[in-house]
């Protein structure tokens, strides 16, 4: 990966990705969405379709009441899109062109050697202007991170460790999952009655709750209650294989969550609220990197770290 070469995605698409996020940004009531925002992309504007892309649709919403693992990548993508909004609606993106374009190709990098190297809409990686020790993954690979985390990092490998993490996140639909069933039978039921081209004030108030209160299942589990533990270790599991592929050190995550130990306060706003102890994470990393060698420290790594890290 070099800075002074094209970046993995272009400059004019990262902050054309940002405009659209900003674009569905809500109002004071962040768990209020619109309906045309839910059916432009998650219901693929099933009202206003023709009777044969209808029936198609029906037939995907009755799949998708059987399992979050039916829901489309193109569905995931303006669900995500929703849940990152959300999140800008509590942190300020870092108005900083050289970390931003840093972080997105270090992150595009990693993306291209996970499980799952295309999404929908791609991978975009943004940083926050915050002192929390956070990041967080929108479900499509809408993926964020703080500056008071990036600051926590002391090398490259560190903050490839993180962005591979919230990687994995994406990989697993971990965000999909959290998702309670109840709230897709709900929308699904409306989809799959005979009056789909006609929704009455009652089937749209079901429509939009539904898909709102899915969006805000996924925001409360990423920035309130957090992952389960078995969540975090497969997270971690697929972290520590992206680092090994990319050339990485694969304790490298391991190393920043000794560092996360010594930072986190209990009771914090942060990464200590919506992750399980560090140490907790390390015992469960320590079998997974036992045994691999770790590649040589590269002097240019850290030099073009320092360097993007400078103005932070």
């Amino acid at each position: 990966m070099s800075l002074s070469k094209k970046p993995a995605i272009s400059r004019a698409l990262f902050f054309s990705a940002l405009l659209a996020l900003l674009f569905f940004a809500p109002s004071e009531n962040a768990r209020s969405l619109d309906l045309s925002d839910i059916t432009n992309g998650i219901g693929a504007g099933l009202g206003k379709m023709a009777p044969g892309p209808v029936g198609s649709a029906i037939k995907a919403a009755v799949a998708l009441g059987k399992s979050f693992q039916d829901i489309t990548s193109e569905q995931e993508y303006y669900l995500g899109r929703a849940v990152a909004a959300n999140v800008l609606a509590v942190y300020t993106p870092r108005d900083d062109e050289r970390l931003n374009y840093y972080v997105n190709t270090l992150g595009q990098t990693l993306a291209r050697a996970c499980d799952r190297p295309e999404t929908f809409g791609g991978y975009h990686f943004l940083v926050l202007d915050s002192p929390e020790i956070n990041a967080f993954a929108a479900p499509g690979g809408l993926i964020f991170v703080t500056t008071g985390m990036i600051r926590l990092c002391k090398t490259e490998d560190a903050l490839a460790a993180v962005l591979a993490h919230e990687i994995s996140h994406v990989v697993e639909k971990h965000g999909l999952k959290a998702i309670k069933a109840s709230r897709l039978t709900d929308a699904f039921a409306v989809m799959a009655s005979e009056a789909t081209q006609n929704y009455g004030p009652s089937q749209l108030s079901k429509l939009t709750g539904a898909f709102g209160e899915s969006i805000a299942d996924i925001t409360s589990t990423m920035m309130k209650s957090g992952y389960s533990r078995g969540q975090e270790r497969e997270a971690d599991r697929g972290a520590v294989t992206i680092l090994e592929r990319v050339g990485y050190n694969p304790g490298a995550l391991a190393q920043m969550l000794s560092e996360m130990k010594k930072q986190l306060r209990p009771g914090g706003l942060d990464f200590a609220k919506t992750h399980p102890d560090p140490l907790d994470r390390i015992e469960d990393i320590r079998p997974l990197v036992s045994g691999r060698p770790a590649p040589a420290p590269s002097a240019q790594r850290q030099r073009r770290f320092r360097e993007a890290l400078s103005t932070i």
